[in-house]
């Protein structure tokens, strides 16, 4: 799985994933300083279940805090997107090609309304907000539309030719997109289109391209430069958009340098820190803390952490699954007691969970074992989320 960081220039994308990753880019207030996409590892927290198995787990592919799961997913960070980015304006076709295989986008836009459409720093206030968001969704709209669009001769040819349906054409299409077949046709059927291709316009064709957007590319807003918004531009997102979450991108940031500099005691996620000894930090940093001290417990934390939690399991929905090769230890080959938490999506059944342990498991797929039931499934169990699922499979 993989969540692009998106947004219009300088309104703190490059911050917001250096935060949650930890690594390092080039952070400028100014245009296009992100030129080629930043990849890194942001993490979401699930409950473990080493504690309801009264075990000591040995975690490989995560970590494990008292019970509590720290699981890797992909983070993509792509430069900003200006309007006309879906014609190429601002080097537009290269950051949107970027956003290709994303099955999510965080949307971070500037809440305190301090940064105009095309980037440019001005005052809080200055800006209205909702215009980032409408915006960001018109050119990627527009974008998967255009790519419809280009292709749409043959898309007919081919239909009338093989009898394809237009799902099936537009899937082949739109295969680069990573868009799947199923949400290709859950666009179809909100729009119902002409069956006749030839009665597709382009309003049509645009109209089909959102609901695509919707299902294939679904966005969550970060409201990001919290600390200094007018309270009215965060309710005002918030009425337009239930998805949306309150950041301090440069205050998660900080707080993460001064907890590796053993300045203060941290855990991402959380309301509130501690200075580990005041006598060691000077009155510039002491200001910052509490600046930082204050906005956090006003807005219940930096939000960053809370952005890539609702992103995975609210926006995409996903549960955490642990596969093991004996389900009476719950470890792997080598020992390892619940050493994999894998990221699913929620529907996915034993089979499909093997699949993404290995191809060949799921091509030899036999039964699969519940290992907190001891109960035998077939490759039909629709998985849920904390389940220890150990697959059987031919040799």
């Amino acid at each position: 799985m993989q969540i692009g960081i998106v947004g219009k220039p300088n309104v703190g994308k490059s911050t917001f994933f250096e935060a949650a990753t930890m690594v390092p880019v080039e952070i400028a207030n100014y245009p296009f300083t992100t030129i080629s996409a930043n990849k890194g590892i942001g993490y979401v927290r699930s409950k473990c279940p080493c504690v309801e198995l009264g075990v000591q787990c040995t975690p490989h592919n995560s970590g494990c805090i008292n019970g509590t799961r720290i699981i890797p997913i992909e983070l993509l960070d792509v430069a900003g997107l200006v309007p006309g980015a879906w014609q190429g304006k601002g080097l537009g076709n290269q950051f949107l090609n970027d956003l290709r295989q994303a099955n999510a986008l965080i949307n971070v836009i500037d809440i305190s309304g301090s940064t105009n459409i095309e980037g440019v720093p001005g005052r809080p206030g200055t800006y209205d907000p909702k215009e980032d968001i409408i915006f960001l969704k018109k050119e990627i709209e527009f974008w998967i539309s255009g790519i419809i669009s280009n292709g749409f001769s043959k898309i007919i040819r081919t239909a009338k030719m093989t009898g394809t349906k237009p799902e099936c054409a537009l899937y082949e299409r739109l295969a680069g997109l990573n868009v799947k077949e199923d949400e290709i046709k859950a666009a179809l059927r909100d729009i119902s289109p002409p069956e006749n291709l030839n009665e597709w316009n382009d309003d049509i064709i645009l109209a089909i391209a959102k609901k695509i957007r919707e299902y294939s590319k679904p966005i969550i807003i970060a409201m990001n430069k919290a600390d200094i918004a007018p309270e009215c531009n965060i309710e005002s997102v918030r009425n337009i958009e239930k998805m949306s979450v309150v950041t301090m991108a440069e205050a998660e940031l900080t707080l993460k340098k001064a907890k590796d500099s053993k300045i203060v005691e941290y855990v991402p996620g959380d309301k509130s820190f501690k200075i580990k000894d005041n006598s060691k930090i000077n009155d510039a940093q002491k200001k910052a803390l509490n600046y930082i001290a204050k906005n956090i417990e006003k807005h219940g934390g930096t939000g960053i952490q809370t952005c890539l939690e609702r992103a995975a399991f609210d926006v995409l929905n996903l549960i955490t699954v642990y596969p093991v090769e004996n389900e009476s230890k719950y470890t792997d080959h080598f020992g390892r007691v619940l050493p994999d938490a894998h990221l699913i999506p929620r529907g996915s059944t034993a089979r499909d969970l093997a699949y993404m342990v290995h191809t060949e498991l799921g091509d030899k797929f036999i039964r699969a074992i519940n290992a907190k039931t001891k109960r035998t499934v077939g490759a039909d169990y629709v998985l849920e989320d904390g389940d220890v699922i150990r697959i059987i499979a031919n040799r």
